[in-house]
């Protein structure tokens, strides 16, 4: 025991030592000749939570990671799969000039704080359920999960960084009633949210839904970062311009809507959708014409691709870094909501990925207070029309998946040093 002590002590010691300028550098390269991109991201967090300062190459190399070499890292890198580069100072001081060169698009930027993250989620769910917490797991970074009771109970100022599971935050129980009113998983869903909104004080789920997406509205204002995929874009703006309007049929709620809900709503409310119509049908599986599911006409897996802008790395590294990659053209998936109408985005909204044949936004970002959101169309990036009840994505068959380092991006970038983002 005491010679494991010695030498877990000894390790310690190795990783906490201080950079010196002759040492060497751990490069992970993310372009085309990375084994596996996906688990890259979690030993870049591993390594944070060892104190360890990692550099975030942008544009060079795919978005390659850089940090002091030493033993443990190496080793780690083995274990999980991870190509990586032993680099000589010297040569790692030309790639820095390189890089800092006025006329190259390419930055270092620093990652200092492994992000505290919280997926929000129904405790009953699995991890395959949503791709960002299938993509965690797999990239073995940690997270704890959240839902309503944690929400309304201010935990969420615990947390640097919050998903948004696949929710529908309009009260309206993610529109399956018309297909699965009868199916014992919807009829729990119901009973567990009526039960919630009844221990809080709410008549409705809608309300209490309310409630939750402006505690989640501070937490952004207050300098959190928001990410969210699926139906949890489009349903956190709808339930804040519905604020004080019934949206929800009888079937949902127990009464009918407001007959004039439409021209009630507060687009002012909304993180990133202005004018929009509701979906008013409780038969119909969409909830607003935001989403463009159903308005793709002649797109099949085929020719379902959607491009990333090339962002200044020097002067706009915010989406720079959320747009790191291998490749710049991403294949397309499907979701409840797939991609989000151009014309019915905020002025003020940055598109990142967009699918021009059918003037579409897959990949927005913004900012409230003074935080950050970001939208994500679609529901899994290796599953091009995830259905209910279907198996998990293996991620094992996809370690260089582009779509699922977009989620991964997203959680690293509240890691950056904030004094080297430049506005």
């Amino acid at each position: 025991m005491r010679i494991k002590a010695c030498f877990l002590f000894i390790l310690i010691l190795i990783m906490r030592q201080p950079v010196d300028v002759q040492a060497a550098v751990l490069l992970i390269p993310m372009d085309k000749s990375q084994t596996n991109h996906l688990k890259s991201y979690g030993l870049a967090y591993w390594a944070l939570t060892k104190g360890v300062e990692v550099n975030w190459m942008l544009n060079y190399r795919g978005g390659s990671f850089s940090m002091t070499h030493n033993v443990l890292i190496e080793r780690e890198c083995r274990i999980r799969g991870i190509g990586f580069e032993v680099l000589p100072d010297a040569r790692f001081q030309a790639i820095r000039e390189e890089i800092a060169d006025p006329a190259a698009n390419m930055d270092i930027v620093k990652l200092e704080k492994p992000p505290k993250i919280a997926v929000y989620s129904p405790k009953t769910k699995q991890p395959w359920d949503d791709a960002v917490t299938l993509v965690l797991t797999y990239a073995e970074i940690p997270y704890e999960v959240v839902f309503d009771d944690e929400v309304l109970q201010n935990k969420l100022a615990l947390y640097d960084w919050l998903h948004l599971h696949h929710e529908d935050f309009s009260g309206q129980y993610g529109k399956f009633w018309a297909s699965f009113a009868n199916a014992a998983w919807y009829r729990n869903e119901v009973k567990e949210a009526e039960s919630t909104a009844k221990k809080h004080g709410f008549a409705k789920v809608s309300q209490l839904k309310l409630a939750v997406v402006k505690r989640i509205r501070e937490f952004v204002s207050g300098g959190g970062f928001l990410f969210a995929m699926c139906s949890a874009t489009d349903t956190y703006d709808i339930a804040l311009a519905a604020d004080g309007v019934d949206i929800c049929e009888s079937m949902f709620d127990g009464d009918g809507s407001d007959p004039q809900a439409q021209s009630k709503l507060n687009f002012n409310n909304c993180f990133a959708f202005h004018n929009f119509r509701l979906s008013r049908n409780p038969y119909e599986y969409e909830y607003s014409d935001i989403d463009m599911t159903n308005q793709r006409m002649g797109v099949t897996e085929k020719n379902d691709f959607f491009t990333l802008f090339d962002f200044s790395a020097k002067w706009d590294p915010i989406p720079s870094m959320l747009c790191q990659s291998h490749e710049q053209v991403i294949k397309g998936f499907m979701g409840q909501t797939t991609s989000f109408k151009k014309n019915l985005l905020k002025p003020n909204v940055l598109v990142m990925g967009e699918y021009k044949p059918k003037s579409e936004a897959r990949y927005i970002h913004g900012e409230f207070g003074k935080g950050t959101w970001t939208f994500y169309g679609g529901h899994d990036p290796e599953d091009y029309q995830h259905l209910v009840e279907e198996p998990p994505t293996d991620l094992n068959l996809y370690p260089n998946s582009p779509g699922y380092r977009l989620i991964l991006n997203n959680i690293l970038f509240p890691a950056a040093k904030k004094k080297e983002q430049k506005t």
